[in-house]
């Protein structure tokens, strides 16, 4: 007889393989059913009900876990289940009739756009490579919107600042391009001279981002820079990339008001969401960006702008 942790493993490969989830999404998984299977015991997970899972629940609280962590144990158990059913239909589901805590809910920080336009006031040519390397991390995460992940994980193959452009691969490894700015050409263009100037094995296949010792960068590593950077700044430690992902949808929500394209700019893997904007084209994504946003620098002549998106500054 199969062991509830034995069953756990083949879920695991699918959420990994076939669903295409990320490590980490794959180990929050794994946690979560981790902990519910210890509060079971030797009990089998066909004989799992509302008790057990409330017996979660109080376990979690007691260790002062939030609503949202809560929620999302629940969630996992629930998806878990849902797997186990595709080969024991008559298995039931002991979430149903246990309800989440209600999570509070909390909008994120975001800076206005005069302390967005702070974080910029220094020249590439006053910055050492590092420097160099933080300012156009930061141009990235506000001036494109990408996540922590997408940054870290980016090449420098998938670059295109001719076409003023990045691909990155976001949640569930789906891939998404998005318009630079001319600022945020710049401060690349800037920190891959330099980069280059200095190390002779970089290569297309290289990380976007690297570290002293040459090696991708780590997402600790970049919030502990940016944080430094906001320090410097703007006098605040509370800066950090996802406050920089939030100002960027929120300055051009503000500025464009057209909600769908921002969406899209940020990759939201909502399968509804992705139906409703299949009709919005790059081309479209770009013309909101270069309109709206604070950091796009560019005219109001449309052939200039796709002219300026692949130049640097004279």
């Amino acid at each position: 007889m199969h062991t509830a942790v034995d069953q756990l493993q083949p879920f695991l490969t699918e959420l990994r393989v076939a669903k295409r989830y990320s490590a980490n999404t794959v180990a929050a998984y794994q946690r979560d059913l981790v902990r519910f299977i210890g509060v079971l015991g030797d009990k089998p997970l066909a004989e799992a009900d509302r008790h057990d899972v409330q017996t979660l629940v109080a376990n979690l609280n007691s260790r002062g876990l939030g609503a949202r962590s809560i929620a999302r144990n629940l969630s996992s158990i629930r998806a878990f289940f849902r797997y186990l059913r595709k080969s024991n239909p008559r298995l039931g589901d002991p979430t149903s009739t246990v309800r989440a805590p209600k999570t509070p809910r909390r909008l994120p920080k975001n800076l206005d756009v005069d302390r967005a336009a702070a974080l910029f006031t220094s020249t590439n040519e006053e910055l050492t490579l590092l420097e160099l390397r933080d300012k156009a991390m930061l141009e990235l995460l506000y001036g494109s919107g990408l996540r922590l992940a997408e940054l870290v994980s980016a090449t420098i193959e998938d670059l295109n600042l001719h076409e003023g452009l990045i691909r990155v691969t976001g949640k569930g490894n789906k891939q998404r391009e998005v318009p630079l700015g001319r600022h945020c050409i710049d401060a690349i263009g800037a920190y891959l001279a330099k980069r280059n100037a200095e190390d002779e094995t970089t290569s297309p296949q290289s990380p976007l981002f690297v570290s002293r010792a040459g090696t991708a960068i780590r997402p600790r590593t970049v919030q502990t820079r940016i944080k430094a950077w906001g320090l410097s700044a703007l006098g605040s430690r509370e800066l950090h990339p996802h406050m920089l992902r939030h100002s960027f949808a929120s300055h051009l929500l503000e500025s464009s008001g057209d909600l769908r394209a921002i969406q899209e700019l940020l990759g939201h893997a909502d399968i509804a969401t992705t139906q409703i904007y299949t009709h919005l084209d790059f081309q479209q994504l770009a013309k909101v960006y270069d309109s709206a946003h604070p950091r796009a620098n560019v005219t109001s002549n449309p052939k200039q702008n796709e002219h300026n998106r692949g130049m640097d500054d004279d």
